[in-house]
């Protein structure tokens, strides 16, 4: 089994920067993927941003050039650096590794 804590949610206005923490624990192949998925209500989850253990990322569309997303596999943890926050942002965002997922953080953007 594998745990995922995120924190590092909240509510920032619009063109703001937050930053996103996941740290994992328990038993944890050294191959994986960790990332970032989010769902806004009454929306779909939609993947945000993932990074293997090599180190090779994907963003959605959205956020690219805005979001950036990185690991420390020594200590299992996936931050998500988010600048120029927009209210299309707002969702609760998930981290997840492989097939396992936190609780989720909320981030909100105000106008």
């Amino acid at each position: 089994q594998v745990q995922l804590v995120e924190s590092g949610g909240g509510l920032v206005q619009a063109g703001g920067s937050l930053r996103l923490s996941c740290a994992a624990s328990g038993s944890i192949f050294r191959i994986n993927v960790m990332g970032w998925y989010r769902q806004a209500p009454g929306k779909q989850r939609e993947l945000v941003a993932a990074i293997n253990s090599g180190g090779s990322t994907a963003y959605a569309e959205s956020v690219k050039g805005r979001f950036t997303i990185s690991r420390d596999n020594a200590k299992n943890t996936v931050d998500l650096q988010m600048n120029g926050l927009k209210p299309e942002d707002t969702a609760v965002y998930y981290c997840y590794l492989n097939q396992y997922w936190g609780q989720g953080t909320q981030v909100t953007v105000s106008s």
